[in-house]
């Protein structure tokens, strides 16, 4: 069964974790210094925050899949979604061991598609959790070439 999954930026790691636990009312299932994951079943989602990356708000978006068949046809719904696919494979990211892809949908929101193989004790592979290395990005979205940018329909001229 696959599970829809969330990861947002967040400014203030202690005070969104009271926020969105009292929202879910549960605690978070995974909390770090610089991270927390919500893996609710009602709705069923894998909701995560953490301080790594850019400006506050939505980061990602992902299907999270639970096996190795699952990945494939999901995996295989990308290749058929005219999108430049990276295919990023056994990876590391979010204190989580993880088999992904990735891919932008046409207004450049990225998606990602992972199967978790397994936990870990540093954030990224190549970023430990105390790493100020590029502050500026998260360690799990790769470079993907982004949709081109529209006018907003609302926004004043």
């Amino acid at each position: 069964m696959k599970r829809f999954h969330v990861n947002m930026k967040v400014a203030d790691i202690g005070q969104s974790v009271r926020f969105y636990s009292v929202l879910f009312a549960a605690p978070p299932s995974v909390i770090k210094p610089d991270y927390a994951k919500w893996m609710l079943d009602d709705p069923r989602v894998n909701f995560s925050i953490s301080t790594h990356g850019g400006a506050p708000g939505i980061d990602h978006l992902g299907i999270q899949v639970e096996s190795e068949g699952e990945l494939r046809e999901v995996y295989g719904r990308l290749q058929s979604a005219e999108r430049p696919v990276i295919e990023e494979g056994a990876t590391t990211c979010c204190y989580a061991k993880s088999e992904k892809s990735w891919v932008r949908d046409p207004q450049g929101v990225s998606w990602e598609t992972f199967l978790t193989t397994g936990e870990s004790t540093v954030y990224g592979a190549s970023r430990p959790s105390d790493s100020s290395e590029r502050p500026d990005a998260a360690c799990c979205v790769p470079a993907i070439a982004a949709a081109p940018t529209a006018t907003a329909c609302c926004a004043k001229a």
